[in-house]
C-alpha cells in the first residue's frame, strides 16, 4: 500500500513565514468600529487579541491623562451620584490614584464642605492652616476637631497666619482640661520649627527626626508662614499612587455642577473651597446652556479644569471642544441603572460612542472619560483601548463602605441602595410633600418610611435638585424617569476593591503585550493591537458555563 508523506515547513522559519500573510490576525480598530458593517458595539461585543509577554505585570504603567492638564496614576473615576460619591469616596479614590467626583444633589454649602475636607486630607506645605490665638479656649479646639477631624493647631499672637508663632496645641495638651481654659495655659511652647524657603524633602526629614506631629514654617522674624503635618508624611508612604496637585501637594478635588444660573453661585463656593476639577453634569451635553457655562467658567475661573458632557457623537463633541472643554465625558444610556435608551430612544452603544468621540477629540488634545457600562476589569481595559483616558464608575463602586447610605438586608444579602440620577427617587430628593411644611418634610427624611436607605442631605432644609436639572426636567409637570432605583451587594471597602481593579488592569495589559496605557493606545492606532468580534455563542463560551453551581471570588 503506497504511503503518503506530508511535507512540513522548517519550524525555524515560522516567524519569517508569518510575514507572508497580507494582514495581521484579527481586526484593526477601524475594521472593528465600522458601524456601517457591524452596527453599534458594546464592550461585550469584542475582545482584544493577546500579544507577547516579555515583562512582569508589575512593570505595567497605568498613568493616564484625564483632562488637558491633569494626569492620574490609575484610570479610575467615581461617578457624581448621590449613592456613590461624597467625602469618604472622594478621599479614598484620590489616595488610591483615582478621582472622586462629589455629587451636587445637595446644598452648595454641603458640597463645598466636602471639597474642603478632601483638600485638607493630605497636604504638602499647608498654606492656609487653621490658626488660633492664646486667648481662645479649649472648647474652640474641640469644635475644630469635631468639624475638621484634627486638633494640632498653631497659636500665633494675632490668631492669624502671619502672626508671631507662640505655641501649638495638640490632642494631648487638651486632654482632661476644662473646656473654658485659655490656650495660653495649655499650649506647648517648646517648638521645633523650620525656616521659610526650606524644601518639602528637607522639611520631611526634620519632621521625621523631631518625632513631632506638626512642623511650623516661620520667617526670619518668627512669623508663621505655613505648616507641615506628620500624618501627611505617613500617607505618602501608605499611598504612593495618590492623585495630588503637583503644586500644592494636596489631593485633587473634583465636583459636579449643573448648567443653570444658580450653579454659577454654587461653583463660586466650590472654587473658594479649593476645587481643582469641575464636571458639568448633563445627560445631553450639547446644549446652549453648557456651552455658555463652559465659556463663563473659563473667563471666571481659568485655573479650573472643565470636564464637559455627556456626549456620544463627534458633532456633540465639537461644540464642547470649541467652547473650551478640557475633557469630555462619554456615555448616554449605558449605565446599569439608566433607561434613557429604552425610554427616550436616544443614545449610543458605549464602545462605539467612546471610540468615535475619542478619535475626534484626540486631534485637539482633549481626553475623554468613558462613563457607564463598566462592569468589570475587562470593560475598563476595552474603554482605554478605544481611546478613553479613564473610566467613570457608578454601579461598580456602589455598595462599598465609602459609598453614601447605610447597609440593609434584602433577600438575605447585605446591600446598599443604588439609584440612577434620572430615577424618580433622585428627582424627588429635597422636594416637599404636598400638604406638608418644609420642616415636616425634613423630619420625614430620617424616618423609617422606606426612603431612609438613601443618603440624607447633610444640611437641613430643601436642597436644589441636581437630577431634574441634569435631565432638563425642572419645569415639567410630569417627571419622566430615565433611571431606576435598586440595591447592590456589599463589596467591602474601596481600599481593597480599587487595588484589585488596578492589578487586574496591569495583568490585562500584560496579556496584550504592552507596558503602559500610552503604549496600548498607540498600538491600537498603529494596528499592532488587534481585536476580534464576539458572536452571542462566543460570549457564552467566554463566561462561566457547564457547571451545576459555582462561587465567583474576584480577588483575595
Amino acid at each position: 500500500m503506497p504511503s503518503s508523506q506530508t511535507h512540513f515547513l522548517d519550524s525555524k522559519h515560522a516567524l519569517e513565514h508569518l510575514k507572508e500573510y497580507k494582514r495581521r490576525d484579527g481586526l484593526s480598530i477601524m475594521d472593528l468600529m465600522d458601524s456601517t458593517i457591524h452596527g453599534g458595539l458594546t464592550y461585550n461585543d469584542f475582545l482584544l487579541l493577546p500579544g507577547k509577554i516579555d515583562f512582569p505585570a508589575s512593570d505595567v504603567f497605568t498613568e493616564s491623562k484625564i483632562t488637558r492638564n491633569v494626569v492620574l496614576k490609575t484610570p479610575f473615576i467615581s461617578s457624581p451620584m448621590d449613592t456613590v460619591t461624597e467625602t469618604d469616596m472622594a478621599i479614598a479614590m484620590a489616595l488610591l490614584g483615582g478621582l472622586g467626583v462629589i455629587h451636587h444633589n445637595q446644598s452648595p454649602e454641603s458640597q463645598a464642605a466636602m471639597v474642603r475636607a478632601v483638600k485638607r486630607h493630605e497636604n504638602g506645605f499647608i498654606a492656609d492652616p487653621v490658626v488660633l490665638a492664646p486667648t481662645n479656649i479649649v472648647e474652640d479646639v474641640l469644635d475644630i476637631k469635631a468639624r475638621l477631624g484634627f486638633c494640632g493647631i498653631p497659636i500665633t499672637d494675632t490668631g492669624r497666619l502671619g502672626g508671631k508663632l507662640v505655641g501649638i496645641v495638640t490632642a494631648r495638651d487638651i486632654q482632661f482640661r476644662d473646656h473654658n481654659a485659655p490656650l495660653h495655659e495649655v499650649m506647648t511652647r517648646d517648638l521645633v520649627t523650620a525656616q521659610q524657603g526650606i524644601t518639602l524633602s528637607e522639611a520631611n526629614h526634620i519632621l521625621r527626626d523631631s518625632k513631632k506631629g506638626k512642623l511650623p514654617i516661620v520667617d526670619s522674624e518668627g512669623r508663621l508662614i505655613s505648616l507641615l503635618a506628620r500624618s501627611d508624611l505617613l500617607k505618602n508612604q501608605s499611598y504612593p499612587l495618590a492623585s495630588k496637585n503637583p503644586e500644592s501637594k494636596q489631593l485633587y478635588a473634583a465636583a459636579a455642577v449643573g448648567t443653570r444660573p444658580s450653579d454659577r453661585e454654587r461653583l463660586t463656593l466650590l472654587a473658594e473651597a479649593g476645587l481643582d476639577i469641575v464636571v458639568l453634569d448633563s445627560s445631553q451635553g450639547n446644549s446652549v446652556y453648557q456651552i455658555e457655562m463652559i465659556q463663563w467658567i473659563k473667563q471666571t475661573f481659568p485655573h479650573l479644569e472643565v470636564i464637559a458632557g455627556n456626549v456620544v457623537t463627534r458633532e456633540q463633541a465639537a461644540s464642547l471642544i470649541g467652547a473650551g472643554a478640557d475633557a469630555l465625558r462619554v456615555g448616554m444610556g449605558s449605565g446599569s441603572i439608566c433607561i434613557t435608551q429604552e425610554i427616550m430612544a436616544v443614545g449610543r452603544p458605549q464602545a462605539t460612542a467612546v471610540y468615535s468621540v475619542a478619535e475626534f477629540a484626540s486631534k485637539f488634545g482633549v481626553p475623554v472619560i468613558a462613563d457607564g457600562g463598566v462592569g468589570n476589569v475587562g470593560h475598563i481595559v476595552k474603554a482605554i483601548a478605544l481611546g478613553a483616558g479613564a473610566v467613570m464608575m457608578g454601579g461598580l463602586l456602589a455598595g462599598t463602605e465609602e459609598a453614601p447610605g447605610e447597609y440593609f438586608y434584602h433577600e438575605g444579602k447585605r446591600v446598599k441602595a443604588y439609584r440612577g440620577m434620572g430615577s424618580l427617587e433622585a428627582m424627588e430628593q429635597g422636594a416637599v410633600a404636598k400638604g406638608s411644611s418644609a420642616s415636616n418634610a425634613n423630619k420625614g427624611s430620617s424616618s423609617s418610611s422606606g426612603s431612609s436607605k438613601y443618603p440624607v442631605p447633610k444640611q437641613p432644609g430643601i436642597v436644589e435638585n441636581a437630577a431634574t436639572s441634569r435631565y432638563f426636567s425642572e419645569s415639567s409637570a410630569v417627571k419622566v424617569a430615565q433611571g431606576v432605583s435598586g440595591d447592590v451587594q456589599d463589596k467591602g471597602s474601596v481600599k481593597a476593591f480599587l487595588p484589585y481593579l488596578y492589578v487586574g488592569v496591569q495583568h490585562s495589559l500584560q496579556d496584550v503585550g504592552v507596558k503602559s496605557v500610552k503604549a496600548l493606545q498607540e498600538g491600537v492606532k498603529e494596528g499592532q493591537v488587534r481585536f476580534e468580534l464576539r458572536t452571542a455563542s462566543a460570549q457564552v463560551e467566554g463566561g462561566v458555563h457547564g457547571l451545576n453551581s459555582y462561587t465567583k471570588r474576584l480577588f483575595a
